[in-house]
């Protein structure tokens, strides 16, 4: 699949929490070839970082020719990033990255999504047709992301691990009473790598696929460094998250 690398206007960049950041930037090529799953490569140029860092696109508009991506403060980077001022700074993007994406297909999906591993599964929301959607959290906190949804889902399920929102408990914990109320045909995760092996676990015993989207650490973001890499849980081949993924059949991973 063709990449780019577009020197890209900021349009919008604020905080959406104390923490998780949402930044809008101009890059028409990206924008109009973008998949949902893929990820970009962004480096603020001019600041102290100089490695890119990767995020997964949270939505990407033909039309307008803007990507959208969220992040959350956690470092030099990010905190360079946050510096970002719309109107006046750009970035360079790389993009779009990865090789495996999310089935865009008929039929009920239920999307899983826990934290910053919510974000694409955004872009993944608004190709389907009304899928279901899991929002999992700590706290009542964490659940702010269902404003990003709820025009995209037919109905959103809300988990935290201390009861302060929605169900009582983990993602999986919720994934059995989800398939009892609605027909779901296929589930997409993506999150902490612990909610995915378990909801993961949930969705075979259900006979539903499942594809969930992996996190690495990357340096190339193009499948050249192999500093992203992964055995596979079913043949031992190894594969790169960043090029053959991120988003991988269940199976492959677990």
């Amino acid at each position: 699949m063709k990449k780019f690398l577009e020197d890209a206007a900021v349009v919008a960049n604020a905080p959406v929490t104390d923490t998780i950041w949402r930044l809008v930037c101009k890059a028409p090529q990206t924008a109009a070839s973008a998949l949902p799953g893929q990820f970009v490569n962004v480096l603020a140029t001019g600041r102290r970082a100089f490695l890119r860092r990767p995020f997964g696109i949270a939505a990407a508009d033909a039309g307008t020719g803007e990507v959208t991506v969220m992040y959350r403060l956690v470092g030099r980077g990010t905190a360079d990033m946050a510096a970002l001022r719309p109107g006046q700074d750009r970035i360079s993007v790389e993009g779009p990255l990865g090789g495996g994406t999310f089935s865009i297909k008929p039929g009920k999906a239920l999307l899983v999504g826990g934290g910053v591993g919510l974000a694409p599964l955004i872009f993944l929301a608004y190709k389907l047709d009304n899928p279901v959607v899991l929002i999992a959290g700590r706290t009542a906190s964490e659940t702010f992301w269902n404003e990003f949804f709820t025009a995209a889902a037919e109905k959103i399920y809300i988990t935290t691990d201390d009861g302060s929102a929605g169900i009582r408990g983990f993602a999986a914990a919720a994934v059995p009473r989800i398939l009892k109320e609605n027909r779901i045909d296929r589930i997409a995760v993506c999150g902490p790598t612990a909610m995915m092996r378990t909801v993961a676990a949930a969705a075979a015993a259900a006979g539903i696929p499942c594809e969930v989207s992996m996190e690495k650490r990357m340096a190339c973001g193009i499948g050249a460094c192999l500093g992203c890499t992964f055995e596979s849980g079913t043949d031992g081949k190894r594969y790169k998250v960043c090029a053959d993924g991120p988003v991988f059949d269940s199976r492959e991973v677990f």
